[in-house]
């Protein structure tokens, strides 16, 4: 008797493991269509939002980020074929034009663009090392070019500026140098997040002419 009551809460607990397994990986997907489709940029408005079209509870597990980020490339692995690849040279080469004219900063490309999962309305997203933001905001004045704050976080010097062009968005990350030196170099599963500096991003764009 014991040991069939032990095999019926051992197979209670794999169905419960694996309708969870199910459930983070769905709503990955649908976060996936969602950052692909709208833009979105806040991945955690994106996992609530997918689990609430999947009308789930509000204590479901959430997928993390890593999930969302490989669906994302499965999405356009799938369906994105010669389209977005045109589309994603032309958010490469258009972020190699912004990081030359801001190259005194450090610039390294970041998000979908680096990692090769962004779609259309996906934001060209550039870090950028400065003691402060005023520094990268001064250049842009000098230069003419039109931006606006998108967050700044004060006393710390850090921001986000947005520049509106007409080949795609472009987010400036400003960050300090002890930012970037506290910087985790690995994601929880040991892995290096994609991050493009001039030189490499050059090379990735003449690899694939």
């Amino acid at each position: 008797m014991r040991e069939r009551e032990g095999s019926t809460k051992r197979a209670a607990r794999d169905a419960d493991a694996l309708g969870e397994r199910n459930d983070r990986a769905h709503i990955a997907q649908i976060a996936a269509r969602l950052i692909l489709e709208h833009g979105l940029a806040d991945w955690s408005l994106a996992k609530r939002k997918a689990a609430r079209q999947l009308a789930l509870s509000d204590r479901v597990t959430l997928p993390g980020d890593d999930e969302v980020e490989a669906a994302l490339i499965e999405h356009q692995s799938l369906f994105g074929g010669p389209v977005h690849a045109e589309m994603l040279r032309d958010k490469r080469e258009l972020a190699l034009t912004w990081m030359r004219r801001l190259d005194r900063f450090a610039p390294v490309l970041v998000g979908g663009v680096a990692a090769g999962w962004a779609g259309e309305h996906n934001d060209i997203r550039i870090e950028l090392t400065a003691d402060e933001s005023k520094a990268v905001e001064i250049l842009l004045v000098d230069n003419g070019v039109r931006y606006r704050v998108v967050s700044d976080n004060g006393a710390d010097g850090r921001a986000e500026l947005a520049i509106e062009t007409p080949r795609g968005n472009v987010r400036l990350i400003l960050r300090t140098p002890n930012d970037v030196r506290q910087r985790p170099r690995r994601d929880r599963h040991g892995r290096e997040p994609a991050r493009l500096g001039i030189d490499a991003l050059t090379a990735l764009l003449n690899a694939a002419e």
